[in-house]
């Protein structure tokens, strides 16, 4: 009998995968604090005998050297990635033993990266688990642009081609176990569900349903923004990442806060977006912990920039430490705990500011009030439905685009209260008066708010 274990990472939007049999396992495209894994090895008892990556990742930096190094295990990449680390080099066809009856199955499966490789777990000669990493997502594919614009059609098309050959050389039974696709930006869209079978994905994957014209029509003309930072994971991953460091940051007091502040550093307040308004350090900015805070912080900030994470709580640091070193945030510069009047110097005040619900707004313009609504989602949800007049700047651009706001009140909303809570934090850090609009969109045209739609 064999087992599969999923290592979910939400903050990311992806998975990893420990699969094996009563001895010896495969961990398939593992993350950078390979920790887990171990972990989870170590309890079903099994020895990790081989790393399997499916391609040289955009959206997170691996931990499949590291791992591969403290356990032994022959590291499997494709034969095609261009690495500067030496590793077992895998092409279409090839196979491993990873425990008695159980093999490894290597599938060539480009179009996410021209070298993408899926792999087949089979157990005595059949297929029992496809782990396709950025191929067949469930019911989307991963998106082809994330390489180089010239190969992006070739790319797209190769898609429906490495979906179309999985869905061939599959039995319907066999479950479907991407990398990405669950909030990932690696996803080509986004789809429903956790689980998933080739047969579930032969009825209801665009791939596998519409002809290649369509296809590649219809995916490229959805592709949404690429975070920034995914311009650094590539080549970080190529180059081999070095092990992580989740040591506890130093202790930064209210002096220290200050100094970083002056000397233009990032001072990131993980509480609640509920408690950041309430009352916070003037300068600093709001990125729940609980929110996709690897995604957006990585995606805004200036790379290399030093950061101080600011939190309720050790834990909160702790987790939001090991979630940034998966983007290559390796060590914040220091961090503070507790209550927040203690992160300020004697004689200053926290800043803070209002919140407020579409209704809110609605009742302000209803008065005649000019104030300035700013939209902060991405271009796609605009495109989708606006409240009429409000100006757009999305989020991950909004810290170089300061300027572009006009003056006045600024309102500021997105989708449903977390990417605007971002966004009053740089315009407070700025300046700017400033209230959080806490509410889902759809709100907006309940409110009475003039909601112009396509």
């Amino acid at each position: 009998m064999f087992f599969v274990d999923t290592l979910e990472f939400e903050g990311l939007g992806n998975r990893s995968y420990l699969a094996g049999g009563p001895r010896a396992a495969v961990a398939v495209d593992p993350p950078r604090d390979i920790d887990q894994v171990i972990a989870a090895a170590a309890k079903r008892g099994v020895r990790i005998a081989y790393v399997a990556e499916t391609h040289v990742h955009n959206d997170y930096i691996t931990g499949g050297l590291e791992l591969a190094r403290v356990t032994g295990a022959s590291y499997l990449v494709p034969a095609a990635a261009h690495v500067s680390f030496a590793r077992t080099p895998v092409a279409d066809g090839d196979t491993v033993t990873v425990d008695e009856g159980l093999v490894l199955r290597a599938l060539a499966t480009p179009g996410h990266t021209p070298h993408h490789t899926s792999y087949v777990l089979e157990e005595d000669g059949r297929g029992a688990a496809a782990f396709t990493g950025g191929s067949l997502l469930i019911g989307t594919v991963g998106r082809p642009d994330l390489v180089e614009p010239r190969l992006t059609e070739e790319l797209a098309r190769a898609q429906h081609a490495s979906a179309h050959r999985l869905a061939d050389e599959l039995d319907d039974e066999v479950p479907v176990l991407p990398t990405h696709g669950f909030g990932s930006f690696c996803s080509s869209s986004q789809a429903e569900g956790d689980a998933t079978t080739i047969g579930r994905e032969r009825t209801a994957n665009d791939a596998l349903t519409r002809d290649v014209d369509t296809f590649v029509a219809e995916m490229l003309a959805g592709l949404d923004d690429v975070p920034a930072y995914y311009a650094h994971m590539g080549p970080a991953n190529a180059a081999g990442p070095a092990p992580v460091d989740l040591t506890p940051a130093g202790r930064a007091d209210a002096g220290e806060i200050a100094a970083r502040l002056a000397a233009g550093e990032w001072v990131v307040d993980l509480r609640s977006r509920t408690a950041f308004a309430e009352g916070h350090v003037a300068g600093s900015f709001n990125f729940e912990g609980d929110g996709k805070l690897a995604t957006y912080l990585a995606w805004l900030i200036p790379w290399g920039k030093p950061v101080t994470l600011l939190a309720d709580t050790p834990e909160r640091i702790a987790d939001a430490q090991r979630e940034l070193a998966r983007v290559g945030i390796d060590r914040p510069a220091a961090a503070a705990t507790g209550d927040p009047a203690a992160w300020i110097r004697e004689g200053e005040r926290l800043a803070s500011f209002p919140r407020a619900r579409f209704a809110d707004l609605a009742e302000v313009r209803g008065r005649g009030e000019e104030v300035v609504v700013l939209d902060v989602r991405r271009d796609s949800e605009r495109a989708a439905g606006h409240v009429e007049g409000a100006v757009h700047v999305p989020v991950h651009e909004l810290y170089g685009r300061l300027d572009e706001v006009p003056s006045g009140t600024v309102w500021v909303h997105c989708a449903g209260g977390m990417r605007a809570a971002i966004a009053a934090s740089l315009l407070d850090a700025a300046g700017r008066a400033v209230v959080a609009v806490d509410d889902g969109f759809d709100a907006a045209h309940e409110a009475g708010l003039t909601v112009t739609r396509p």
